[in-house]
């Protein structure tokens, strides 16, 4: 089967603890994620789910492979709009490796099925969202304040 992907690599300066913490804990981000987390143990077998503000569920899955703060593997469903959850499975890998004094975030998200609305919603999510996380990790601040704000034309 065709597969469908969404790419995005960015250096930033920071630690692999850093950038690991960053990822995973839910309090940091809320602040680059417009509001959104993410709950899981982060371990290999977990459950994982996407969590907007209002404590509802947009995402869910399971965590595939962890291994902090390399290399972070989720099975990702989307769970509200019936046309991308019918989708089924999608795969999110995150790859950290040290670049110099940054650190290189790779993440690739597929899925068996060409073509896929759902990786084409995330491939417009993808950038805003680890943007805001370069920003918050360099200079304590986000580049973008209002997703939907961000996505208007001009």
């Amino acid at each position: 089967m065709t597969k469908s992907a969404f790419v995005y690599v960015t250096y930033i300066r920071t630690t692999p603890e850093k950038l690991w913490s960053a990822l995973t804990d839910k309090a940091f981000m809320r602040q680059y994620w417009f509001g959104m987390h993410c709950e899981s143990a982060w371990t290999a077998g977990s459950p994982w789910k996407m969590v907007r503000a209002d404590g509802s569920v947009c995402d869910a899955g399971e965590i595939i492979e962890s291994e902090p703060p390399r290399r972070l593997v989720i099975r990702w469903q989307h769970q509200d709009n019936p046309e991308l959850k019918a989708e089924g499975d999608s795969l999110c890998t995150m790859e950290m490796e040290s670049a110099g004094s940054a650190m290189k975030l790779s993440i690739t998200h597929t899925i068996e099925r060409e073509p896929s609305k759902l990786i084409r919603a995330v491939s417009g999510g993808w950038p805003m969202i680890i943007s805001n996380l370069k920003s918050m990790l360099e200079t304590g601040a986000v580049a973008l304040e209002d997703r939907a704000a961000a996505v208007k034309p001009a």
